[in-house]
């Protein structure tokens, strides 16, 4: 079965539908698949359901699809780096359904777990309970959550083979792994691809079975950063002088 494809455009035909239900990897802009979002911008796919921790920043990542009105509702944890996103929210003009991040997280391994449901006492009593089902355990009360699955999930990975094999690289590796097995047909794109057998099977986080589709990154592929904080420099010291 060929998995690699030349560019996310041909990666992503056939699959985009109006109305269909999108994960989103990435934290951030950290392991977000930018190249498959903007393929996805230009198919003018809309009345999407995205779920995804966070929209990226304005006119970065899923902020692309935010600008063109492309999504219906959000599926996140976090809105604060996205002024767009935010005044769409406060305009009614997006549906959103807030998560703790935790409980975002684990609807997404349910999901991709065949796990329909579970509890949790993380949002008992707030708004996020509102309208959900909750149960006595052990003197306390929980929430039921429902698990995640969507139609397409798409990732960003440091590595993978032509089978499909990934492996994501440090804080980039996020909510990529647990999406790649939360829907239907998973598309990757990689920043390095090798042969099968080149990738040690210790490292390999996500295992071909769950990906259908790869494309990798062209030379030079940016990777935003979001804030960069950095310390500075301690000022040289003078000739002659020790340190």
């Amino acid at each position: 079965m060929k998995k690699v494809y030349p560019d996310a455009r041909a990666a992503l035909a056939g699959l985009l539908r109006d109305g269909m239900t999108i994960m989103s990897g990435g934290f951030g802009l950290c392991g977000i698949p930018a190249l498959l979002i903007e393929a996805i911008r230009e198919s003018g796919v809309k009345d999407l359901t995205v779920i995804s921790n966070n929209a990226g920043i304005d006119g970065v990542g899923l902020g692309v699809l935010l600008e063109t009105r492309q999504i219906r509702k959000m599926i996140s944890s976090y809105v604060g780096e996205n002024a767009e996103f935010a005044r769409q929210y406060l305009a009614g003009e997006l549906e959103i359904e807030f998560n703790p991040q935790g409980t975002l997280a684990e609807r997404i391994r349910a999901g991709g777990a065949g796990i329909p449901a579970f509890f949790t006492r993380t949002g008992v009593g707030t708004a996020v309970a509102e309208g959900k089902e909750t149960r006595e355990f052990d003197g306390e009360i929980y929430v039921m959550e429902r698990g995640l699955f969507a139609d397409l999930a798409i990732v960003h990975a440091y590595m993978g083979d032509t089978e499909g094999n990934l492996r994501y690289r440090k804080t980039a590796r996020n909510f990529n792994p647990i999406m790649a097995t939360a829907a239907k047909v998973t598309v990757a794109q990689v920043e390095h691809l090798v042969k099968p057998g080149e990738m040690d099977p210790d490292c390999i986080h996500t295992p071909g079975v769950f990906v259908k589709r790869i494309i990798q990154c062209p030379p030079g592929y940016e990777k935003r950063i979001e804030q960069r904080t950095v310390r500075k420099r301690e000022p040289a010291a003078a000739a002659g002088e020790e340190v």
